[in-house]
């Protein structure tokens, strides 16, 4: 079954690139912000962006042949960040995700894939999630939710994000495409045998990308203002090497834009290249979220790809889904279709 499925405060489409091999096609992107709906039309131009998704009652109907199938989004995370003010469903951002499910009543895909941070859990004492999962059952969606971590499926970075997949009418088949059978029968892996497994992905690579080209250990998680206003171009050393991190790193901080007297940033918040000191390049924060070297270095404001400043290209990768997690949750929604009825 080649999905048709439609894509929500899209990014930089983390998806699109995941689903690319499966065959899957996208019907609509929605993405506002003027960089991320850039890199859409550079790589996708024949796939339309509807916008703000708060209008989604305007946008076009699809025919039977043509329809929605699934439905995917990581509506903005501030409000559930533990880093953020935690107003939750008080901060229309956070109403975000009641407008996904006014997107999802619209088209009534069979599929429903939905990301935020750990956060979200616990915001508001779990109340505002718990409203999220019953409007969802209400639209008549079974579902699962799960915490995964990005650094278990090939790539160098610790990124913990919670995935609910929502199926029509059934959550047994949400369930079995977020969960294989050793987690359901409460027998993981030992710690010890997870970090080999992860160690070897990182020296590996992922199917998306140049193998052998990951970091040799664990990096913290991306944000969307790592190297924001930094002007860090001066600060490339070899933007082409290897990436080496001194253990696992302390998180990539919004302090770190501010300067050199307010900046925050310490040596493990940098690579090591010899014996110099450097920040992260964009093409390396790429390669943490599984994309292509380059994916975001497009034309931009009149000037040429080699002139694409840096500063949007961080935030793209920061606010951006993992390319790895959404290829096995395709992949895994992809055998649940494929089993007899």
């Amino acid at each position: 079954m080649k999905m048709r499925y439609a894509s929500v405060c899209s990014g930089v489409e983390a998806p699109t690139v995941a689903w690319h091999p499966l065959g899957w096609k996208p019907q609509f992107f929605s993405e506002i912000e003027k960089f991320p709906s850039a890199v859409l039309e550079h790589h996708y131009p024949d796939v339309p962006n509807h916008g703000d998704m708060l209008n989604y009652k305007d946008w076009p109907d699809y025919d039977k042949a043509n329809g929605i199938q699934l439905l995917v989004g990581g509506t903005p995370c501030q409000s559930f960040s533990v880093a953020g003010l935690r107003k939750g469903l008080d901060d229309p951002r956070g109403n975000l995700m009641l407008t996904f499910l006014g997107v999802a009543k619209k088209y009534n895909p069979k599929w429903i894939i939905w990301e935020n941070v750990p956060g979200v859990l616990s915001s508001n004492q779990g109340r505002d999630f718990g409203t999220f999962l019953t409007a969802l059952g209400q639209i008549g969606y079974g579902f699962a939710y799960r915490v995964l971590d990005a650094q278990y499926f090939g790539v160098a970075q610790r990124r913990r994000r919670v995935f609910v997949v929502g199926h029509s009418g059934d959550w047994r088949c949400a369930a079995a495409v977020l969960f294989e059978q050793a987690s359901l029968r409460g027998d993981p892996a030992p710690s010890r045998e997870e970090r080999e497994a992860v160690a070897k992905a990182t020296t590996r690579g992922t199917p998306v990308n140049d193998p052998g080209r990951w970091p040799a250990e664990v990096a913290s998680t991306l944000n969307a203002y790592f190297g924001e206003k930094q002007g860090l171009e001066d600060q490339h050393i070899n933007d082409g090497a290897p990436l080496f991190v001194p253990s696992t790193t302390g998180p990539l901080t919004a302090g770190m834009h501010k300067g050199p007297r307010g900046t925050e940033a310490i040596e493990s918040n940098h690579v090591i290249v010899s014996p110099r000191l450097r920040r992260l390049t964009p093409r390396e924060c790429e390669r943490l979220q599984g994309f292509s070297d380059d994916y975001t270095r497009i034309p931009w404001r009149n000037k040429a790809p080699e002139d694409c400043p840096d500063g949007p290209r961080y935030k793209a990768m920061g606010n951006s889904m993992a390319v790895p997690v959404m290829r096995w949750i395709g992949e895994r929604i992809e055998m649940v279709e494929e089993l007899p009825v």
